[in-house]
């Protein structure tokens, strides 16, 4: 047989070949194409994001980042097979592993832990809640040394923030203080856990409870924290959650809005879902019985109850790839939130051979912190500033962050706005300019809180 002969045959069996393994592609199920997909999908994890090592001094050594497997990658690629995009059966499943976490009976996905904030506010400010609703003027006690995603919705909504000076070394709000910060105004409480340390919840359940007040609970860095036994995030009236990267699990961009009263359930589900007060699941349709037969406002009797807008809302869902994702991520919750006391534990005795330079983070009496990060100030005797340690950190690649907005009130966008300061914000401004803080996250591995006490003992050489 010629050269040219044989290549023509060689070439016909390929074609022959390709044509049988496509009929075989087509008589494959649906379901043995995915089972195929998913188990390609953990080989490229194993292949794409294992064995990489840590290289002190050129790897970089994160204050917080994902840390996933091949059941995340997974559940998202599972997810997107199905093309649902919008909520689904993912969405159903993550948002019932964390109210059986939790043990709270509604939890609402969002598309971020700051949309989360702006829906349990916005919650409030409803009509349907009559003398206690929030409206424009309204006071709302909160602190400065924060994140401003807490605050943000108080000033969008025209209430007032009154801001109240936090505690060293908890940082958290001084609850000595609140009290007097209350006026006839003051209608709410909403504050965070500071880097997953809780506040002192009988304190503030207390003055709410007094003075008739909202308490919302920001629980967005303490996914995992407990105080006197009990998981924070089930205080309030109110309590949210953020899922974005840095944070105690992930689904890259999301958050939760948690609750046990019904009623401020369904009016966050209409907030989030453009202010509609039908409160049909996506796909489904009159749930109630009703959905051709009632009465709303000034709309013909019986319009379609899917298209009643009961409040001024917004479109702040989570979407089904992302619920994937967490789904898999709360397996790891338990597991995240030990590696994070264990890295903080590690962080500690680094610092405390040099304590005298330093202010050491304290947990809140009866609390058991999931701690978010390691927090702690120079003190103002030491040799050196905030600034200096950080620069000289952040060159050796070990990342550190400053405590969010430091002073809320210092920050550009809040300048000319309408809001109120209790006292002295004395430890606020000590906070903004000598505090920092490194990761704790559970994938600091040993060699990295090594090479951090490393780093850390050669710059106090130098003094």
């Amino acid at each position: 047989m010629s050269r040219q002969s044989s290549v023509i045959h060689q070439a016909a069996d390929d074609d022959n070949r390709l044509k049988e393994k496509t009929k075989e592609q087509i008589e494959m199920t649906h379901e043995e194409i995915r089972k195929q997909i998913l188990e390609l999908t953990k080989q490229y994890y194993t292949e794409k994001y294992t064995g990489q090592k840590f290289i002190p001094g050129q790897s970089p050594v994160h204050y917080a980042g994902r840390v996933f497997n091949d059941k995340e990658l997974s559940n998202l690629v599972d997810a997107s097979l199905d093309f649902w995009l919008t909520e689904g059966r993912y969405s159903e499943e993550f948002a019932g592993k964390i109210s059986d976490f939790l043990g709270v009976e509604n939890v609402l996905l969002t598309n971020s832990g700051s949309s989360a904030n702006l829906l349990a506010f916005a919650a409030l400010t409803s009509e349907k809640l009559g003398g206690r609703r929030l409206q424009p003027g309204d006071e709302v006690i909160s602190v400065a040394a924060g994140f401003p995603s807490t605050v943000a919705p108080i000033l969008q909504y025209q209430c007032v923030p009154v801001f109240v000076d936090v505690e060293i070394p908890t940082y958290n709000i001084d609850v000595q203080q609140i009290e007097s910060a209350i006026s006839e105004k003051t209608k709410c409480i909403f504050i965070a856990h500071t880097l997953g340390n809780p506040f002192d919840l009988d304190a503030v359940l207390k003055i709410a409870e007094k003075y008739k007040l909202w308490f919302i609970e920001d629980n967005c860095d303490a996914f995992g924290s407990t105080y006197k036994g009990r998981y924070t995030g089930t205080f309030g009236h109110l309590s949210t959650l953020s899922f974005y990267p840095a944070h105690h699990i992930t689904t890259g961009e999301g958050g939760a809005v948690l609750t046990n009263d019904d009623q401020l359930a369904k009016l966050v589900r209409a907030f989030r879902d453009w202010g509609r007060d039908c409160y049909c699941a996506g796909g489904e349709n009159n749930t109630c019985g009703k959905r051709f037969s009632q009465q709303f406002g000034t709309l013909p009797f019986g319009y379609d109850h899917k298209y009643v807008y009961s409040e001024v809302g917004y479109n702040l869902k989570m979407t089904d790839m992302q619920a994937a994702v967490g789904a898999a991520q709360m397996d790891k919750l338990q597991e995240f939130c030990a590696r994070r006391r264990k890295n903080f534990q590690r962080c500690s005795r680094i610092f405390q051979k040099h304590e005298q330079y330093f202010i050491l983070p304290a947990a809140t009496k009866d609390s058991d912190p999931a701690w978010f990060t390691y927090i702690a100030t120079v003190k103002k005797t030491a040799p050196f500033k905030r600034e200096e340690l950080t620069r000289f950190l952040n060159e050796q690649k070990v990342e550190t962050r400053n405590l969010f907005a430091g002073n809320m009130i210092r920050q550009p966008a809040l300048a000319g706005r309408n809001c109120r300061v209790s006292g002295t914000l004395a430890n606020t401004e000590d906070i903004m300019n000598h505090t920092f803080f490194l990761g704790t996250y559970p994938g600091m591995t040993d060699e990295m809180l090594d090479y951090l006490e490393e780093t850390l003992n050669e710059f106090v050489k130098r003094f």
